[in-house]
C-alpha cells in the first residue's frame, strides 16, 4: 500500500519523504496561503480557493477568516453553518469532521497525527493518524487544542486554552489542561 493508503487506512505511514503526500501538501499550502492573502471583501474569490482547498465541503454554509490552514483539505469535513475564526488549523492527516454550527474560536488547533516515542522512528519520519469529530453545535474557545482521536460530543462548551486528550460527552462544559467535564449544560 502507498503511504496515502496507509495514512488514510489509520496505519503507520512515511509523511516526510513521500512524494505523493509531499506534492499535495504543497498544493494545499499554496492555496491557503493565497485565501489568506485574497481581501475580505472579494468574497467571490475567498469561496473559490476554499472550494480548492476543502473539496468535501459545501462552502457558501460555513465562514472561515484567514489565516486557515489545513494539511490536506479532503479530510475535512464541515456542516453547514460553520464558523471558524481567525488562525485555525486543521491537521487533517485523518478525517476531523464538524456538525452543525460549530463555533471555533481563534488559534484553535485540530491535530490527528501520532508520532513515535521512539527516536529513531520518528527521526525517519513515521507518523500515524487518528480522527477527530465534533457533533453538532460544539463551542471551542479560543487557544484550543484538540488531539488525535478525539470525539466531542453535541452541544458541548470546550474552555479557552483547553487540551482536550480524551473524548468529551455531549452537552456539557469542559476546560482545563487536560480538559476535564466540570458541568453539564
Amino acid at each position: 500500500m502507498s503511504a496515502k493508503g496507509d495514512m488514510l487506512a489509520g496505519k503507520w505511514y512515511n509523511a516526510n519523504y513521500d512524494a505523493e503526500l509531499l506534492r499535495e501538501r504543497t498544493i494545499i499550502k499554496d492555496f491557503c496561503l493565497e485565501y489568506n492573502m485574497t481581501k475580505f471583501s472579494d468574497l467571490a474569490r475567498r469561496r473559490e480557493l476554499l472550494r480548492e482547498i476543502l473539496p468535501n465541503v459545501e462552502v457558501e454554509q460555513i465562514e472561515i477568516l484567514a489565516p486557515f490552514m489545513v494539511d490536506y483539505g479532503y479530510n475535512v469535513y464541515l456542516g453547514s453553518g460553520c464558523f471558524l475564526n481567525h488562525n485555525v488549523y486543521l491537521m487533517d492527516c485523518a478525517k476531523i469532521t464538524f456538525g452543525r454550527k460549530c463555533f471555533i474560536g481563534p488559534s484553535c488547533g485540530f491535530y490527528t497525527a501520532i508520532h513515535p516515542l521512539e527516536v529513531n522512528k520518528r527521526n525517519i519520519g513515521y507518523e500515524m493518524a487518528q480522527p477527530i469529530t465534533l457533533g453538532d453545535n460544539v463551542w471551542i474557545g479560543a487557544n484550543v487544542v484538540v488531539l488525535p482521536g478525539v470525539k466531542i460530543g453535541r452541544n458541548s462548551v470546550i474552555g479557552a486554552g483547553s487540551v482536550v486528550t480524551k473524548d468529551i460527552p455531549e452537552g456539557v462544559l469542559a476546560f482545563g489542561n487536560p480538559c476535564k467535564v466540570v458541568k453539564q449544560i
